[in-house]
């Protein structure tokens, strides 16, 4: 068992999930003070931690750890989603903005879960 060749940053997944970490520093950003070191904090490490957990896998040797931390990813995506909806119910963002969060988070979601199916096909 090999490591996938080429760079983390050349994967479509890892690029969709960079582009969310941003998404929600940017959003967290705007909310008000109390809340951007309690919420807003969470939501960005949150969300950091989707990119960042592509990218160790990525670096693992087998197969076997890149999909470890590729669930791990999944599951920092659907934090994500729960701080979203904390920043709903507190009136921080509006029903739409967290419709389109969530849609990023579900894309997101699917590719990961494309990703450990290839990485699954390649132990056999």
């Amino acid at each position: 068992m090999e490591k996938v060749h080429g760079s983390f940053t050349q994967l479509k997944v890892w690029k969709k999930a960079r582009a969310f970490k941003n998404e929600m520093y940017n959003l967290a950003n705007k909310f008000p003070k109390e809340e951007k070191y309690r919420l807003g904090d969470q939501l960005i490490r949150a969300s950091r931690s989707v990119g960042a957990n592509i990218a160790e896998g990525h670096g693992r040797f087998t197969y076997k750890d890149q999909i470890h931390f590729c669930i791990q990813a999944r599951g920092s995506a659907s934090e994500c989603l729960n701080h979203l909806i904390d920043a709903y119910d507190l009136h921080l963002i509006s029903e739409q903005e967290l419709k389109t969060h969530k849609e990023h988070v579900d894309e997101i979601e699917r590719l990961i879960n494309g990703y450990i199916n290839f990485l699954r096909k390649n132990i056999a």
